[in-house]
């Protein structure tokens, strides 16, 4: 379920802002959005994991307070980041 070194690499040189970027919200935000695609796939299979259930919700949680961060100090970054990743309120 956790992601592989490469496919971690991946979204943080396709999302960094600068080289040596691996902490802005975009990133983190890609990160997660890849994590909750995971751990949907998982809970379609596996539907009492209850364990899985509470990860999920708090990487949706984290994710959403990311966004409203980025929407209220950077709004282009966060149209930029919600259309890449196909997010929409």
């Amino acid at each position: 379920m956790a992601l592989t070194k490469e496919e971690k690499q991946d979204i943080i040189v396709k999302y960094a802002q600068a080289k040596g970027d691996t902490g802005s919200p975009e990133i983190q935000i890609a990160i997660l959005t890849k994590e909750v695609e995971k751990l949907q796939g998982h809970l379609t299979e596996n539907k009492h994991d209850s364990p899985a259930k509470r990860g999920i919700l708090s990487k949706i949680a984290k994710r959403r307070r990311l966004l409203r961060y980025l929407s209220l100090h950077n709004p282009e970054r966060y149209v930029k980041v919600t259309k890449d990743l196909g997010l929409k309120k």
